[in-house]
């Protein structure tokens, strides 16, 4: 009888940070409180239904949305994980205007946490999968205290990223780049093990994920790419079948997983201001950083994810990501309008 080999995420993170010559410790430390933090949120979540979390705050964050309940608590639980464990010198938040300073009475460390504490959270309601994604950077300043300067960086320097799918069953994947794993949390000794190790994307995929509702604001590239993807050619495996659940961990992870494309393409309904939507350091780069590990590829359609330098906390960029050929395609049809 084969034995099932039984990896805890702990584990596994130390034995990734074996491979490390002089690691001291503190990015394991740093990870096994962000999955502390997922432990608890995915408790909250899933008894959304039944605890007094869901509805609205009255409230609306700086890109102008609503704050819903569960999003204050899941900001929260992150923040209130991550500031004592001396791991960190500051953090971001999609759901904070500023930056977040670690309190004077904890000590610093050496990374930078971004992080979006629960995205999809309009889904919640109808229980429908949500999501957390991260991002680590080690500190680049050299002052007593972090600036913004240590969290305004390009995506080829991050040290991790992953993201946690709250869904029928609760997931954590991440990369540290040395591959992707993913960990199912075992409610019954509340654990994550590892249940999907060295997860690579297929080169080409069958499902593409867009909102269609946004049909008339695209460019030209896109609408004719969209177009392209419906034809019946059975010799390129089209037409693909669009999947689209509105919550960008859900439609990533599935796509991550099974091959495909996700495309959030700026509105253009202005072409000589056009407006994207996603946050870069919050949702593009880590995803991208985790789809490139992945053997995938992410773009704007003319730029790589990962090389754009952020100016800002909260800027906002286009986002086509997934399966390396897919995107390499809508590269073409993107260049050509």
């Amino acid at each position: 009888m084969q034995k099932t080999k039984v990896v805890t995420i702990q584990r596994h993170i130390v034995e990734q940070e074996r491979l490390i010559p002089k690691a001291t410790g503190d990015f394991t430390g740093l990870l096994w409180d962000l999955a502390l933090a997922a432990k608890t949120i995915s408790r909250e979540v899933n008894k959304a239904g039944l605890a007094d979390i869901l509805g609205l705050t009255g409230e609306t964050n700086i890109h102008g949305d609503i704050v819903k309940k569960l999003d204050v608590y899941a900001n929260e639980k992150i923040c209130k994980s991550m500031e004592h464990g001396g791991h960190l010198c500051i953090m971001a938040s999609e759901e904070n205007e500023e930056v977040i300073s670690i309190p004077d009475e904890f000590p610093k460390g050496k990374y930078v946490l971004m992080f979006d504490p629960l995205d999809g959270s309009s889904n919640i309601d109808a229980n429908v999968s949500v999501g957390t994604i991260f991002s680590v950077y080690r500190r680049k300043t050299t002052g007593t205290e972090a600036a913004v300067e240590d969290c305004l960086r390009r995506g080829t320097e991050q040290v991790a990223a992953g993201y946690v799918v709250y869904g029928s069953s609760t997931m954590m994947v991440y990369t540290t780049g040395q591959g992707v794993h993913g960990f199912t949390l075992d409610p019954s000794i509340g654990e994550f093990l590892l249940s999907h190790e060295n997860i690579k994307i297929p080169s080409k995929g069958k499902i593409y994920s867009i909102n269609e509702g946004n049909a008339n604001s695209w460019d030209e590239g896109t609408k004719k790419y969209t177009a392209y993807l419906k034809e019946n050619d059975t010799s390129t495996g089209r037409p693909y079948a669009l999947r689209y659940i509105g919550s960008l961990v859900a439609d990533f992870h599935r796509n991550l997983l099974y091959g495909g494309i996700f495309l959030y393409p700026a509105d253009y309904r202005d072409p000589k201001k056009p407006k994207p939507k996603l946050r870069l350091l919050y949702e593009a780069a880590p995803l991208a950083f985790i789809v490139e590990q992945a053997g995938g590829r992410a773009s704007t359609g003319k730029e790589r994810i990962m090389d754009i330098q952020a100016t800002e906390l909260h800027q906002k960029v286009s986002l086509v990501i997934g399966s390396k050929e897919d995107v390499l395609t809508y590269e073409k049809f993107f260049s050509h309008t």
